[in-house]
């Protein structure tokens, strides 16, 4: 698995993380960590957590050497798990005994959600509609990890004898209070041949007391060049079919905050190459050549509006860069020239910001979508 779903905020559970291959910028830190484990099993760190942006590959990195830790090969693949062993196929299956996620729905399988959601109900005629549904379900799902939760962990910790057991905690910044100091008894007396991984995208949500206790693997540092060089090669040196230049890509790895992955899923999505037209879009609107309602009905037809809200706020923050005297982060479209003419004060900028937060959560309780593109646009029309 990469990360590039992560950017999307969907959670991808297939087993193919497990055996995917290593990202360039983490094979330094895999080989110390391999050698440390061959060379001696008690020089792990009992506690590691990945943290980091989305879209660095921390999600990778951890089930990949996860699966390595529990094969039974390892000694003789030192750069991967082996796929074929009893603890590779337990893996596939979503069944090794030796392993316990936090939230259960961050467990890679085989068997994807929308797929299981499918089997399990007789009433499942309309894959198109059950895949919908289950994507949204997983999105939004309950990652809070609670105390309960935590509590349930500790006879798969504390049984003695087992060989190693792994927990993996993702969204670790999900953790109520009182999970976290559940935790902390576990982090304060470490168990032989126990490893906890932690992954999360916000570390600065997790409680002081948990970040002391971990150690932070080094994903986050990547040089530029190897990030140019893997988008580059990952997109094939076209986006949307188009041949991009150095710079195109250099100017997609700034917007993804230097995240490899967040930039191949970013060239990807069909709002992209939209932001052209979002901004003549919002220029016709603020002139009155277009009315909103005229706008909504031609955007509905372009994008969902899940996608047309990432793309506004792309170009949200690049409007608010310029506003304060910042150069724009993107360079292929005019975005300066037509600020140089007229500049939306920074309340219109606040309140369109807004409203592209209550858009999400309208969303979320199913407000049609319709409504929420009309609101959209009658907002961008008063920028």
């Amino acid at each position: 698995m990469s990360d590039m779903m992560e950017n999307k905020g969907v959670v991808e559970t297939t087993d193919s993380m497990y055996f995917a291959p290593l990202l360039p910028w983490q094979r330094e830190l895999w080989s110390q960590l391999t050698q440390r484990v061959l060379t001696s099993q008690q020089s792990l760190p009992h506690a590691l957590l990945a943290a980091g942006m989305q879209g660095m590959g921390k999600r990778a990195f951890v089930w990949r050497f996860v699966a390595w830790l529990l094969c039974h090969e390892r000694d003789r693949h030192p750069t991967g798990a082996c796929t074929e062993c009893e603890s590779c196929q337990w893996l596939k299956s979503g069944t090794h005994p030796s392993l316990q996620v936090l939230p259960i729905a961050c467990m890679p399988t085989g068997m994807d959600h929308a797929d299981n959601a499918e089997k399990l109900s007789s009433k499942a005629t309309d894959k198109k509609a059950t895949d919908k549904k289950n994507a949204k379900a997983v999105s939004r799902s309950t990652l809070k990890i609670k105390v309960d939760d935590i509590r349930a962990l500790q006879p798969f910790i504390y049984q003695g004898g087992q060989g190693m057991r792994i927990c993996v905690l993702d969204h670790a910044e999900q953790m109520t209070v009182a999970a976290a100091n559940a935790l902390l008894k576990t982090l304060e007396e470490p168990q032989a041949q126990v490893h906890l991984f932690l992954m999360s995208d916000a570390p600065a949500q997790l409680l002081p007391t948990i970040k002391s206790r971990v150690q932070q693997l080094a994903l986050q540092t990547i040089e530029s060049t190897v990030a140019v060089d893997y988008v580059t090669q990952a997109l094939g040196h076209t986006i949307h079919r188009e041949a991009v230049s150095t710079a195109a890509i250099e100017q997609l790895i700034q917007l993804a905050s230097g995240a490899p992955l967040a930039a191949i899923a970013m060239a990807q999505a069909p709002w992209y190459d939209k932001r052209a037209l979002w901004l003549t879009t919002w220029q016709a609107l603020r002139s009155g050549k277009r009315s909103s309602v005229a706008a909504s009905d031609y955007w509905q037809n372009q994008l969902d509006v899940k996608e047309f809200i990432q793309l506004s706020e792309m170009m949200l923050l690049d409007l608010r860069r310029v506003c304060l005297g910042l150069s724009a982060l993107q360079n292929d479209v005019n975005l300066t020239a037509i600020l140089d003419v007229y500049q939306p004060h920074d309340s219109g900028l606040v309140a369109f910001a807004s409203s592209l937060q209550e858009g999400k959560t309208a969303l979320q309780q199913n407000v049609q979508e319709k409504f929420v593109y009309d609101k959209l646009m009658q907002e961008l029309a008063s920028l």
